[in-house]
This record gives structure tokens, sequence and C-alpha cells, in this order.
């Protein structure tokens, strides 16, 4: 009477896991593996995000003014009779001193750490885009590997008919070993085909794993998505400044100005305040109050060449942020570049080059079969088929690719 109770339980447990089993099993489509790879934690990111959190944390602790100093000393014991009250100078001697920097240094010192803390954190932007590319494109390369070797299957599967009709021609005296020897090779080449794409799919979904786990393991849609087409291209190049990469120059520069004006403080006096308080066994005791001062006046060798070396990084900061810009225009004209004729040829194999090698390949089926053709050209013009449907797969994929590095170089990625 007592398991009763536990049977809905069980039921439950049992409805949950069918559940699961069957959404891991459910195409991982092309936008999924996106949202799956950013929702995933990735250690680059997390790196990033520490660093960001450090760096801010060092801001507060840098524009803080440095800790006070405690002295303390015996001043003018007689040597005689080493007593404190032999001698009206003899004391017992405690100061204070507070050291202040010369003139913003600690707001400037806080300012730059916030500015790193900010560079890591437009890292981090770059880098989740860096992985939103990555596996579009192996979600791509898994996608087209799968798809060519189903191609190959079928091919080989053709081929093996043609065997079974041979063997009976063969049998008949009505073709020649040659032909039947042919057949044979062509098989163990398809063999070999599909299980080069089976490596090559299988490298990519590893690639997969790195960031989406055990997901990278469901069955992808046997399709390529619609893509829609990317901005104009002057569109495009006009965005790069909200490029992640340039605002990561762009905070770099600001750590690079920020060390200028350091080096600028460099030229003014710091100065420090201190007390002390003598204490006197029979006598009165003594207080002190003073003011140190430094005096930056030989700067040629020092301060001239600090500000000079903070110069000339901050130029190749910016030089850099120049060439980041450049960069990504080249890329994006390449990108484009590709995307467009990539689309033109893929158009031009499905809507021509492909009906015209299946109707090569009908003829070459039919020559055969009224003995006015031999079998390498029934071969070769099942061959010209494959590789035209090979091709196709590998426009349509080097066209996504293109797609997927156009986002990548978009200021306004969404």
């Amino acid at each position: 009477m007592s398991q009763f109770p536990l049977r809905p339980a069980c039921l439950a447990v049992l409805l949950l896991a069918a559940v699961h089993d069957a959404a891991a099993q459910d195409p991982l489509a092309f936008d999924e593996v996106v949202e799956l790879a950013l929702a995933t934690p990735d250690p680059a990111v997390t790196r990033l995000a520490s660093r960001s959190a450090a760096l801010d944390e060092s801001a507060v602790a840098a524009a803080q003014l440095p800790d006070p100093r405690v002295s303390g000393s015996m001043a003018n014991l007689p040597l005689d009779s080493f007593r404190l009250d032999d001698a009206a100078m003899t004391q017992v001697k405690i100061g204070l001193r507070q050291d202040f920097p010369p003139g913003r240094t600690l707001e400037i010192r806080g300012q730059q750490q916030r500015d790193r803390a900010e560079a890591a954190r437009r890292r981090m932007g770059l880098e989740r885009r860096r992985i939103v590319k990555e596996v579009r494109q192996r979600w791509l390369d898994v996608q087209a590997h799968t798809r060519i070797g189903a191609i190959i299957a079928r091919s080989a599967d053709a081929v093996r008919r043609n065997i079974d009709s041979l063997s009976a021609n063969f049998a008949a005296g009505r073709m020649n070993a040659q032909d039947a020897l042919r057949a044979d090779l062509e098989l163990a080449l398809f063999e070999d085909q599909a299980i080069e794409h089976r490596r090559l799919a299988d490298v990519a979904r590893a690639g997969l794993r790195r960031f989406l786990g055990p997901a990278a393991d469901r069955p992808l849609p046997d399709d390529l998505p619609v893509l829609p087409p990317p901005p104009p291209l002057d569109d495009l190049i006009a965005g790069l400044a909200a490029h992640p990469l340039i605002a990561v120059r762009d905070a770099e520069v600001a750590v690079a100005m920020d060390d200028v004006a350091l080096a600028e403080q460099a030229y003014k006096p710091a100065f420090a305040l201190e007390g002390s308080y003598g204490v006197r066994t029979a006598y009165p005791d003594f207080a002190s109050v003073g003011v140190s001062l430094s005096l930056p006046l030989f700067t040629s060798r020092r301060q001239d060449r600090g500000r000079a070396a903070a110069v000339h990084n901050l130029g190749a900061e910016r030089i850099q942020r120049d060439l980041g810009m450049r960069d990504l225009e080249r890329e994006v004209r390449e990108a484009y570049a590709d995307w467009q004729r990539l689309s033109e040829r893929a158009r031009l194999y499905r809507e021509t080059v492909r009906v015209r090698a299946r109707q090569t390949a009908d003829a070459a089926i039919t020559t055969y079969a009224s003995d006015l053709t031999d079998f390498a050209e029934l071969i070769r013009s099942e061959l010209a088929e494959l590789a035209v449907e090979i091709k196709q797969v590998e426009l349509e994929t080097a066209q996504a690719r293109a797609w997927v590095s156009l986002e990548y170089l978009r200021g306004d990625m969404p």
C-alpha cells in the first residue's frame, strides 16, 4: 500500500525525462546556437569581468592619500649619565607626517584605473561578439559537412544500383571486367569522401561544444536559414566607429592620455605636513610643526623625459586606433565582396548549373541503357552531378560565412 502514493511522482519524473530527451533531440537552430553560447558562462568573458572589477576597486585605492607616517625618537640624551632629567633639551619625541603628491596626481591615478576598467569592459563586448561569430561559423561548418555527407550517401546508393545492374550485364557478357572494377573503385572513393566529411563535421562540432557544452551534440536542420541581406556597404563603413574593437582602442587612448596628464603633474612640487611632540621630564614639553616641499628644478633628465615618453605612447595608441579602423574597413569591403559574388555564384549553381548537370546525367543513363555510350561516360556524368551538388553546398555555406563576418563587423550589431 505504501508504494501507491509514489506512482504519480514517478510518472512526473518519467514525463520530465521524456520531455528533456525530446528537447535534446530538437534540431539546433542557427539563432538558438547564439542564445545558448551567450547564456553559457565563458572563461574569457568571466576573466575580463573579474579584471574590470579589480580595476574598479583599485581606482578607489589609487585616488587616496598615502598613509601617514609616525616616528619616534629620543633626542639630546646626555651620554655621561643617560638620564632624561639631566639636560634641558633631552626629550622623548613623537612625530606624524602626511605626504601630498604633486598637483592632481591622485585624481588622475584614480581616473586612469577607471579608464582601464572601462577598456576591460569593452573587451568583454568584443569577446562576446567574437563568440557569436565563431559559433555561427562552426554551426555552418557542421551543417555543410553533414549535407555533403548525405549527398555522397545518395550518390553511393545510385552507384550500388548501377553495380547491381552491371553484375547482370557482366554475367551475360555484355560488359567487361574493367567497368565492374571501375564501379567498385568509385564506390570505395565515395565511402572515403563520406568518412572525410564526417571527420570534418566532428571537428567542427567539437569546436561548437567548447561554447555550448552537451547541446552541441544535437542534430542540425537539413537546410540553411534564410538570412536577411546585409546593410549597404557605405552604411557598414560609416558604422565602424561604433564597433567594439574601436571602443577598446578609444579606451586605450584615454589611458594613454592619463599617462600624459600624470607626467605633467610631475612638474609641480609635492609637499608634506609634519608635526612632533617632545616630552621632557623636568622641563616644559616641546611641540613642532613643519612643511617640506619638493623642488622640481632640474627637469631635463626626469620630468621632460617622462612626459616625452608618455606623449610618444599616446601617439602610438592613436595610430593603433587608426590602424584598427583601416583593418575593419578592409575586412568589411572583403566580406561584402565575398557575400555579393558568392550570392551570384550560388544562385547560378542553384538555377542553372545543377539543372544542366541533372539533365546531363539523365541523358547519360538513357544513352548507356541504349548502348550508345560506355560505362566510363556514365560514371563521369554522375560524378559531375555530385561535384555540382557539393559545390552548391560549399558556395551557399561560404555565402553564409561572409554574412556572419559582416554581422561581426557591423558597428550596430543586433
